[in-house]
């Protein structure tokens, strides 16, 4: 199993470590109800950097990205960053992804569990005299989330973060820290993410948490980062999106650029947008105390019409939410469905994504 440069700062702080996506990583510290909350209320700190990086450069290499991506990648401004599936010929996704734009090259950030995969199939696919290198080992991420945590950046930084917008991002030193500060995130809250060099990253950690620590910052493992992906309606890559799933299922038409240039997949997706999908991605939430997880079925009226992706005990709501795939007729906001657990059923109804939206966003 392959460890973060933030690894001896977990243990130093007492997380527990569990595998995953090939790395050993803090699934929590206080526990996942905690630090859940201290996002929503104050802020949070999280060690992302199993996450992979891919540098593009060439001269074609924003017209070759694009043509790998369904959303639109040839319109990004410098120091803008766009959120986009990547598809197989036959709609299938093969990871979603950030691509950021800067002067000389773009970054890729990738699922920790797909970086050698998606590397091998943009290589195999992007275009004559375009470079791909995967630096994700030299690349550590770090990322502050919640109420309270871009005031608490700014505060380590004279960069003016206020000048930086949603899916945008600026360069300059955070607490002395060289970063790429990035205003992008999982929980639905406002932060940044600081793309840093992987040799800086323990010093940063530690500056960040003796800065933040007396106003209320806490550590943030993987339990809670889940918990709150789900609340805010984010997918997670092989529970909720994988090559068996496509963007328009998926809830992810508006990442799918039709109207603009050629792309890998786009007859297959124009396709289903013509004959209607099957099945829709939809959010829900339980009605009793029952807990939903993961690949169980979704009823109506004693009918299996679907199966959960992810389930969870939401903090937020103090009642189970989940995310899962049903059939097209069964996709309405507001319809009553029972979830079967050890073979009871319980009952839940279908609810607007994201479950969890910030005050003002």
């Amino acid at each position: 199993m392959k460890q973060t440069p933030l690894y001896e700062e977990h243990l130093k702080a007492g997380a527990r470590i569990v595998p995953f996506a090939g790395f050993l990583m803090p699934i929590q510290y206080t526990g996942i109800i905690d630090e859940h909350c201290a996002v929503r209320r104050s802020m949070g700190m999280f060690d992302l950097s199993h996450m992979g990086e891919l540098r593009v450069t060439g001269q074609n290499m924003i017209q070759a990205v694009d043509r790998l991506m369904t959303n639109d990648i040839a319109t990004l401004d410098v120091h803008q960053a766009r959120y986009t599936p990547m598809c197989y010929p036959d709609g299938g996704i093969v990871d979603d992804l950030l691509v950021y734009r800067f002067q000389d090259h773009l970054m890729l950030v990738v699922n920790a569990s797909n970086i050698d995969k998606d590397m091998r199939w943009i290589q195999d696919h992007i275009a004559d005299g375009v470079d791909v290198e995967n630096v994700s080992d030299s690349v550590a991420l770090i990322a502050a989330q919640g109420p309270a945590a871009s005031a608490f950046v700014q505060s380590l930084t004279d960069t003016d973060l206020n000048s930086v917008g949603y899916y945008h991002f600026a360069a300059g030193p955070v607490a002395g820290v060289k970063s790429v500060i990035s205003r992008t995130g999982y929980t639905g809250e406002d932060g940044f993410e600081l793309y840093v060099a992987a040799d800086d990253a323990p010093g940063l950690w530690q500056a960040l948490r003796r800065e933040g620590e007396p106003d209320g910052l806490k550590l943030i493992g993987l339990g809670a980062r889940d918990t709150l992906r789900l609340e805010a309606g984010y997918m997670l890559f092989g529970n909720d999106i994988d090559q068996t799933t496509s963007p328009l299922e998926a809830g992810l038409a508006w990442t799918v650029k039709f109207l603009d240039s050629d792309f890998v997949g786009r007859g297959a997706l124009e396709r289903q947008k013509a004959e209607g999908v099957r099945r829709r991605m939809v959010a829900l939430e339980m009605l009793d105390r029952a807990i939903p997880r993961a690949h169980f079925p979704i009823k109506a009226e004693a009918n299996q019409v679907g199966e959960l992706t992810s389930g969870t005990f939401s903090p937020t709501f103090a009642r189970g939410i989940g995310l899962g795939y049903v059939s097209t007729e069964s996709a309405r906001v507001g319809a009553e469905v029972t979830i079967e657990i050890r073979d009871q059923p319980h009952p839940a109804h279908l609810v607007r994504k994201p479950i969890y939206k910030r005050q003002g966003a």
